[in-house]
């Protein structure tokens, strides 16, 4: 679960300066041939249509317009890539659970997310974006599923936990985190993150320094 003092100050302080560098927008990606050669470490981000992955993307770099958040679900159906001045690299995967996706489509993001998941040497982890309002829901633990299959390192984190009372987040962190703690790929860590009111987002860059200084 969360611990806010697991980092120092100059830790947190290094996550902040790793994302006050300028982020762009790179390419979006629709088939593994598109791939961009790899080169700095990459961190992806996974979660059902509407998490709030965009929201969050915009929120650890501060940037409110990088990535687009939208109000229609199952928007993002490519691997859109950041580059953060070529000492990181963020990979938007396609949201997943909508319920209007054709099977055929929802079979075509599937099958991109894995096999992104499973042949990039340079990914450092996944972090899986539930939001709080809702927990896990099957189509989590099919992602989960398939990253313990991958032997692909991942971390939950918990996405609008403004939108819930404290005491219900302690129940889900606790709930959560006995989900997933057999879980042979999971982290052990979960993130609580609130994009509109930026909790969580120092604690969350400071895991990405770390992931890239080690």
């Amino acid at each position: 679960m969360t611990n806010p003092d697991e980092f120092t100050p100059e830790q947190i302080e290094a996550g902040r300066l790793l994302f006050a560098r300028p982020a762009v927008f790179m390419l979006g990606v629709a088939k593994l041939d598109g791939l961009p050669d790899e080169g700095p470490p990459e961190v992806a981000f996974a979660g059902r249509s509407n998490v709030g992955k965009s929201s969050l993307l915009n929120a650890l770099v501060n940037q409110n317009g990088l990535a687009r958040a939208s109000n229609t679900p199952g928007r993002t159906r490519e691997l859109n890539y950041f580059d953060l001045e070529g000492q990181l690299r963020l990979v938007d995967l396609p949201g997943y659970g909508y319920a209007r996706a054709s099977r055929k489509e929802s079979e075509q993001w599937i099958a991109l997310t894995k096999a992104f998941m499973q042949g990039r040497s340079v990914l450092r982890r996944v972090f899986v974006l539930v939001d709080s309002r809702h927990g896990l829901k099957d189509s989590d633990i099919e992602i989960m599923d398939l990253l313990d299959e991958a032997a692909v390192i991942y971390q939950v984190v918990l996405t609008k936990t403004d939108k819930i009372k404290p005491t219900a987040l302690e129940h889900l962190m606790r709930t959560t985190s006995e989900k997933t703690s057999r879980r042979p790929a999971a982290h052990p860590i979960i993130r609580a993150t609130s994009s509109e009111k930026g909790d969580g987002i120092d604690l969350l860059r400071a895991d990405i320094h770390a992931l890239i200084s080690s």
